[in-house]
């Protein structure tokens, strides 16, 4: 039985049944990026920019802003805990034209609570309404917020933090079900998302522990969102998007994607890194993808600590093209 169709509406963007590439540090790189939007995804988001970078500017920082017309559309999602540099990364960013502006209040990382930034916000509601309210301000984009549940199971306050966002202007939001001190642990918990869906007027998408078809289609009928946010279920299989997207409108399970087929797209991610960060970066950056790309390779162990070692891309675009060669 196919989906009940469910449109998010954010600002002039329509889409049905939406699926949407989670902001990743470290992964959600405008490579990955253009590789999710051809598999599926309807809406991506950048890795989590600081605020205290962006008013820096760094040549890192712009390089995580920065925009290919082919993976519209995009949201451009922002962290930090000074309003008012928030409201001036938010003009900065703007200048990019993003289709919208997201601000981080959920990101569990040590480094970002640290900081007093993400999901330690939850903890200090008057400070992130303030944020809110600069940043909805500074900008005629619209303002999105990413949260979780709370601080920890005592102090869930997500459904009253959301309503405050709505009345602030904030157009749309996206709750992870889990709160901060679980992180990633235990089961993302749809119930919460369904009472935030049930009590706003704006949109809300639905995150966490999608990492197939089904999944998706049960976060949307079990929390009536309007919209699946993907993150580390992508990370590991970016053809999620395309089978998902497949389940959903048709009701069609596509098979998984052969070896060679992953390998091609493996290729495909190294010549976009190189293009995008330079060699040496890519070389390095890409480290990390190869045991989910050729995760279902008898010999990916040996293979994976031979890539590691390698320092120039032609060198790993010739042995990923030798196994190509076995495999076919």
């Amino acid at each position: 039985m196919l989906a009940k169709k469910r449109v998010l509406k954010i600002g002039p963007l329509r889409i049905e049944n939406a699926l949407l590439l989670a902001p990743m540090e470290g992964y959600s790189d405008q490579p990955f990026r253009l590789i999710c939007r051809r598999l599926g995804a309807d809406l991506v988001y950048t890795e989590f920019t600081s605020s205290e970078g962006l008013v820096r500017m760094a040549g890192k920082t712009a390089r995580k802003i920065a925009i290919a017309d082919e993976e519209r559309p995009v949201g451009i999602q922002i962290y930090g805990r000074d309003p008012g540099r928030m409201a001036d990364a938010a003009r900065k960013v703007a200048r990019n034209r993003p289709d919208l502006v997201d601000i981080n209040f959920g990101c569990p990382a040590r480094k970002v609570v640290g900081g007093g930034a993400g999901s330690q916000l939850m903890r200090e509601p008057e400070l992130l309404y303030e944020i809110a309210r600069r940043v909805v301000d500074a900008v005629d984009l619209p303002v999105t917020a990413k949260l979780r549940l709370g601080w920890n199971q005592e102090s869930i306050n997500v459904v009253e933090v959301c309503l405050r966002l709505q009345d602030l202007g904030v157009r749309a939001v996206t709750v992870h079900g889990r709160t901060r001190c679980q992180k990633f642990e235990g089961r993302a918990d749809l119930d919460w998302i369904a009472r935030v869906k049930q009590a706003l007027d704006v949109p809300v998408i639905g995150n966490g522990d999608v990492r197939d078809a089904r999944g998706a289609q049960q976060m949307f009928e079990a929390t009536g969102a309007d919209g699946v946010m993907i993150g580390r279920g992508a990370m590991r299989n970016p053809w999620l998007f395309r089978e998902a997207r497949s389940w959903l409108d048709r009701g069609v399970l596509t098979d998984p994607p052969a070896l060679v087929e992953r390998v091609d797209l493996l290729l495909e991610h190294l010549d976009l890194a190189v293009i995008h960060k330079g060699e040496f970066k890519a070389v390095l950056e890409m480290r990390k993808m190869y045991g989910a790309y050729l995760r279902e390779y008898h010999g990916i162990k040996s293979l994976r600590a031979v890539l590691v070692r390698v320092e120039e891309a032609q060198d790993i675009r010739d042995r990923l093209l030798a196994l190509r060669e076995e495999l076919q």
